[in-house]
């Protein structure tokens, strides 16, 4: 793993891939502190933050898009799938490689509060609660990204569909709440969301059997719910969406809140996409 770490940390920085994210990712923060902190004589560096987070939608998919992608089209994801390291080193070793670049980031912005401390009594508890949140939502974002690019080799289209669906968490309160709430409609928008898992399933898999037969099952299993105990489905797709919406757990970091449920949300969103990208990888080592 720490070979595969090293590789890859050091690719970031023998090309222009690594400079370049964190050269933006400072412009874009800089701009803010200097509108906020430093003109608007703000003392809430969490103001900064919380505004900055869109810069995950451009930066993170530019960032992950040729993780496994670019193993695939060069055929070099053939030496990784026939070594005698386990797979889910080899990808906790890209993750960790891709976070160490994002993260020197997040140190140099840990600076700020400190700066703006030299004009004025900063709120330290909440200013760098809100950097930890940043961060863990970033390393959330890049699990993400490292997971749609294991499912293709084209480096464009892991950087759009990353793109896509980081935009998608980012607005996924709005459509929550556009979305119709009686149980009816959230039966049909399940059995829906149902299929589409099924189909990433055989994506995945490359399996027709086993995601029939499983988008199967869950339908039937979806229609025995909704006939037996129609009150279960009032409201679920608004706490769906919710689970789903990573930004807004963030917003409750900048409001102060930063619990331990937060903290192991975001690690849960980690382990999970990079548990969904080794099982990628394993159906690629046996096909």
């Amino acid at each position: 793993m720490l070979a595969i770490y090293k590789k890859e940390l050091r690719s970031y920085f023998t090309s222009m891939t690594g400079y370049v994210f964190i050269a933006f990712f400072l412009v874009i923060i800089g701009i803010y502190f200097a509108v906020y902190n430093l003109f608007g004589q703000l003392a809430n560096f969490e103001y900064i933050l919380s505004d900055a987070s869109f810069i995950f939608v451009i930066l993170i998919p530019i960032l992950t898009m040729r993780l496994m992608a670019e193993e695939k089209k060069q055929k070099t994801d053939q030496l990784l799938l026939t070594s005698p390291v386990p797979i889910s080193r080899i990808i906790v070793g890209k993750f960790l490689a891709v976070t160490t670049v994002y993260f020197i980031a997040m140190v140099i912005i840990s600076l700020y509060p400190l700066i703006t401390s030299q004009y004025g009594l900063v709120p330290f508890k909440i200013a760098y609660g809100s950097i930890l949140g940043f961060f863990l939502l970033g390393a959330a974002y890049i699990a993400i990204g490292l997971f749609v690019s294991s499912m293709t080799e084209s480096q464009v289209v892991a950087a759009v569909v990353s793109f896509l669906v980081i935009l998608l968490t980012v607005f996924m309160d709005g459509i929550a709440g556009m979305l119709p709430t009686d149980n009816k409609s959230a039966f049909l928008i399940l059995a829906v969301l149902l299929l589409v898992l099924c189909w990433i399933t055989y994506l995945m898999m490359k399996n027709i059997t086993l995601s029939l037969l499983l988008a199967i099952v869950s339908e039937i299993i979806l229609t025995a719910a909704y006939f037996l105990k129609p009150g279960l489905f009032d409201g679920i797709i608004i706490k769906i969406t919710g689970w789903f919406s990573v930004i807004a757990r963030f917003s409750d970091v900048i409001m102060g809140v930063l619990d331990i449920s937060t903290i192991i949300y975001y690690v849960s969103i980690v382990f999970l996409f990079l548990f969904l990208t080794v099982q990628v990888i394993k159906k690629s080592r046996w096909s």
